[in-house]
């Protein structure tokens, strides 16, 4: 009786070790708490304020879209105001483009002898939901520069606030 008693003991005692060391393995492989942003998440960081914004006139626009690691392809599309390019639609491709956080740069291409710089901000707008006109703006300083035919460069820096068209929306052509 000793004996049976003893294996008994044994048996349980191996029996308990064994469910505590499995449920201890349960907790193990638990799924993880979340990780921290991964890189992937982090390059894809502002690409919600690509889209078309308002410009200087109506029927003007600007579209920028955020690429990899902040770097801003866009083109401004405008109404010429030169002798010969009165009322005709230009598109001033960027030459340069940069998205760091919330603070947006952007160079056009020179067009006719113009061509823009905006230094500024993008953030939310009056817009209440995303779609909605003013959904994002861009706040800053507009700097529209030109070259006469002498080649005497002149700037003029206004501060400018565009706002981010709605979805469903797309500027009309002439």
């Amino acid at each position: 009786m000793k004996n049976s008693r003893a294996i008994f003991v044994v048996a349980a005692f191996a029996a308990a070790t064994f469910v505590s060391s499995a449920a201890q393995e349960s907790k193990a492989t638990a799924p993880k708490a979340a990780a921290p942003p991964s890189a992937a998440h982090e390059a894809k960081a502002g690409r919600e304020y690509s889209g078309m914004y308002s410009f200087l006139r109506e029927g003007e626009f600007v579209q920028i879209t955020v690429e990899e690691e902040g770097r801003v392809t866009g083109f401004v599309s405008r109404y010429g105001d030169g002798e010969s390019d009165k009322g005709t639609f230009l598109d001033q491709y960027f030459r340069s483009g940069k998205l760091d956080g919330d603070k947006l740069a952007f160079t056009t291409e020179t067009v006719h002898g113009v061509w823009f710089e905006f230094r500024g901000t993008v953030g939310r707008g009056a817009g209440k939901n995303p779609g909605d006109e003013a959904y994002y703006v861009l706040k800053g300083t507009l700097t529209e520069s030109a070259t006469d035919a002498d080649k005497k460069a002149t700037t003029h820096p206004s501060e400018v606030e565009f706002k981010m068209f709605p979805a469903e929306a797309s500027p009309a052509r002439n």
